[in-house]
C-alpha cells in the first residue's frame, strides 16, 4: 500500500482521485543574489534577539526543504520537539504531515519547503503574541521572497489568520484561494489539530485535493 493509500485508509476514504504529477523544469542553481540572500537570512535568524523569545529558546527553527520549491507550507510556531531538534513539524504531527504530502504525490524536501510564522518556541506552547509575530515576520517574508513559491498552504488557524490578517474562522477560509504577498494561498488544518480531531481528517483531504487542483491551474 502506498503512503497516499495509507493516509486515505486512515481517514476511511477510498482513493477516488488519481492525481498526476506535474513537474516543471527546474533551474539547476539559484542565482548568486539568491544564494547570498539565503546565507544572510540563515545567519540573521539564529542571531535574532528582537523579541523576548530568544531568552527561552533552545535554538531557532529556521525551516526545511527545497529552496526553489513550488509548494510552501507554513505553520504556527515550533513546539517542544521542534525547539529541541531545530526542524519544523517533527514527531507525530510531522509524520502525519508527511503522509498528507504523500497523499498528493509530494515529499518533504522535494519541491516543498516548510516553515513557521515564528522561528522560536513560545513558552508552554502558548499562542504567539502580536509583538512576537511583528518582530519575526521579516524572516518569514524573506523566506517567501527567496523561494518565490507558486502556492502557500497555511497550516492551522493561527498561521492562516496571521498571513491573511483576519480573525475569520478556519472553516470560512477553507476552500478558497487567498493571497499573501502576491502568492496564491490556501488554508487547511494543522496536523497537530488533526491528531486531536480525527473526523476533520476528511476535511483536510478535501483541502489537499483543492490545493493540488489550484497548483495545477497556476
Amino acid at each position: 500500500m502506498s503512503r497516499r493509500e495509507e493516509f486515505l485508509a486512515e481517514m476511511g476514504l477510498a482513493p477516488i482521485w488519481r492525481l498526476r504529477n506535474r513537474e516543471k523544469p527546474r533551474q539547476e542553481e539559484a542565482s548568486s543574489d539568491s544564494r547570498k540572500g539565503w546565507i544572510e537570512l540563515k545567519q540573521a535568524v539564529p542571531a535574532c534577539t528582537a523579541c523576548s523569545l530568544h531568552k527561552s529558546r533552545k535554538q531557532t527553527v529556521f525551516g526545511v526543504g527545497d529552496e526553489q520549491a513550488d509548494w510552501m507550507l507554513i505553520g504556527e510556531a515550533p513546539g517542544a520537539e521542534e525547539d529541541r531538534l531545530g526542524e519544523p513539524f517533527v514527531g507525530q504531527a510531522g509524520r502525519l504531515l508527511d503522509n498528507m504530502l504523500a497523499a498528493i504525490g509530494l515529499k518533504r524536501g522535494e519541491n516543498v519547503y516548510i516553515a513557521n510564522v515564528l522561528k522560536c518556541r513560545p513558552p508552554g506552547n502558548r499562542n504567539p503574541a502580536p509583538e512576537e509575530v511583528a518582530k519575526c515576520s521579516p524572516h518569514l517574508r524573506g523566506q517567501i521572497e527567496l523561494i518565490a513559491p507558486k502556492l502557500i498552504v497555511a497550516m492551522g488557524r493561527f498561521a492562516a489568520q496571521t498571513l491573511l490578517n483576519t480573525d475569520a474562522s478556519i472553516a470560512s477560509l477553507r476552500g478558497r484561494v487567498h493571497a499573501y504577498a502576491g502568492v496564491p494561498l490556501v488554508v487547511t488544518y494543522h496536523p497537530a489539530y488533526l491528531l486531536r480531531n480525527l473526523p476533520d481528517k476528511a476535511k483536510a483531504w478535501e483541502d489537499l485535493v483543492f490545493a493540488r487542483k489550484t497548483m495545477a491551474g497556476l
